[in-house]
């Protein structure tokens, strides 16, 4: 029983670092998506080579 605390705090270390391994790639995930979605929206939203009504003035 002298190593029991060494094996407990190993364990605990390796579940703390599990743990933030998996969250961290989750939010990664999640800001990527995110930013990805904006693009799309922003590219969306541009107006077209061909589309004049985006360069005359309204009346």
């Amino acid at each position: 029983m002298t190593h029991l605390n060494f094996i407990i705090a190993a364990y605990a270390v390796f579940v703390a670092v599990l743990g933030w391994d998996y969250l961290s790639t989750r939010l990664q995930i999640r800001r990527q998506l995110r930013n990805a979605r904006l693009r799309a929206a922003r590219e969306a939203s541009r107006p077209g080579p061909g589309d004049k009504s985006a360069t005359e003035l309204i009346r």
